[in-house]
């Protein structure tokens, strides 16, 4: 595929051919490789082992016209069983459950590799709902790369017309669920990701942007690429990525 070349003016700089963008479309190998990613570093969750133990309940046995549960000594108050207030679990979640879920390094390299060149079909893009006008895939000279101040990186983006999808981004909306009570109260969608070949400025000029990643090339996965197993992210890279993943994806 011939990739064209933008400058930091959104203007026409040259032409590249690129095998990046030609592997086929797998949502099924992108959808088990961040699954498997989410799976690998969930940590460890559960009660404590004594929970709702701790107590000096013991039964009273047959003969006293009450039920035969576990009551707390010098009193009458039922302990230690589930369905008494502030007893044990029943069946709680086990901390030495092992979730971790396995991928071949094949099918996530491949996975990446679908996913990659589905940031340059617009259609999938579109679908995810990012807004731009810009044509696909978004290729940008290495000056990009040496941006440290945001109003560049803004400058950048409204003259390449992506600035719609930061807009986008900013419209928060509210978690469902007991999760609001947690300290995520709000859920802030995913905007663009920046794939560059190195940091000179770039990483901490973009990183104040609603839903923008910054990522250098050697780190990039399935997950960034395709946010909640959905492939299409709105993803510029820079000219310099473009040739290491080349040599990478070989």
């Amino acid at each position: 595929m011939d990739l064209n070349i933008i400058d930091l003016s959104g203007n026409s700089k040259k032409k590249i051919t690129s095998t990046l963008f030609d592997e086929p479309y797998r949502p099924d190998l992108i959808k088990k490789a961040v699954l498997a990613a989410q799976a690998n570093r969930m940590q460890p969750y559960g009660p404590h082992m004594y929970a709702g133990m701790r107590t000096s309940a013991e039964g009273w046995g047959p003969g006293r016209g009450v039920s035969r549960v576990a009551r707390i000594m010098n009193g009458s108050r039922a302990a230690r069983i589930p369905q008494a207030v502030k007893g044990r679990q029943a069946h709680p979640p086990k901390p030495e459950t092992d979730r971790s879920e396995k991928i071949n390094d094949k099918e996530r390299k491949k996975a990446i590799r679908s996913a990659l060149a589905a940031t340059g079909n617009a259609e999938l893009v579109k679908k995810r709902g990012h807004q731009f006008s810009a044509s696909l895939p978004l290729v940008v000279a290495d000056d990009f790369s040496a941006l440290s101040k945001t109003k560049d990186v803004k400058s950048f983006l409204e003259t390449a017309k992506l600035w719609d999808d930061i807009l986008r981004a900013k419209q928060t909306r509210v978690r469902a669920g007991k999760g609001k009570l947690r300290g995520r109260r709000y859920k802030q969608p995913k905007s663009i990701l920046i794939v560059t070949a190195e940091d000179k400025g770039v990483v901490k000029a973009a990183r104040n942007l609603a839903g923008v990643d910054v990522v250098i090339y050697d780190q990039l996965n399935a997950e960034l690429l395709a946010p909640g197993t959905h492939a299409g992210r709105l993803t510029i890279y820079t000219e310099s990525a473009i040739s290491k993943l080349e040599e990478k994806m070989q």
